[in-house]
């Protein structure tokens, strides 16, 4: 008899056990999904931005915008990549094709991300990498551009 209730006992616990399955949904991938040339793409354009701040940072102690304006060397270079104002209107004139008066030239210098596409654009386009040139020797830029360039 002990047998029986034994045998029973185990019957009743693995019949128990049985739970019936339920279709599971198939996972969904995180956000949009990238094309490899997508995601080099997007990779490229963030070592370029952490090149940038690691610029401004050498050129100017920082990087992101400023609660007052950056001037150095007697107010001759200006914002956290330390442009020359004429530098800024050169630049973007070539690129644009927009005239900047000095002043303006000053506003962009010292509006972070108008000054780091400017710089991105006079490094990565121009070659202008030495433009920087105690910044561009001691961060190793010529070398760190040419990294970048290789995965594009």
């Amino acid at each position: 008899m002990k047998a029986t209730v034994l045998a029973f006992g185990l019957s009743a616990l693995a019949l128990g056990a049985c739970v019936p399955q339920t279709a599971q949904k198939p996972k969904q991938m995180p956000g949009p999904v990238l094309t490899i040339a997508e995601a080099k793409a997007q990779a490229s354009e963030q070592r370029k931005d952490e090149m940038l701040r690691e610029l401004a940072t050498c050129e100017s102690g920082g990087h992101g915008e400023a609660d007052r304006p950056i001037y150095g060397f007697r107010g001759m270079f200006v914002g956290r990549f330390q442009f020359m104002p004429r530098t800024v209107m050169a630049y973007v004139q070539q690129r644009d094709g927009r005239s900047l008066s000095f002043q303006e030239a000053k506003e962009l210098a010292h509006d972070y991300d108008q000054a780091k596409e400017l710089a991105k654009y006079m490094i990565f386009e121009q070659g202008r990498i030495n433009d920087w040139p105690a910044c561009s020797r001691k961060l190793g830029l010529v070398q760190q551009v040419a990294e970048i360039k290789s995965t594009q």
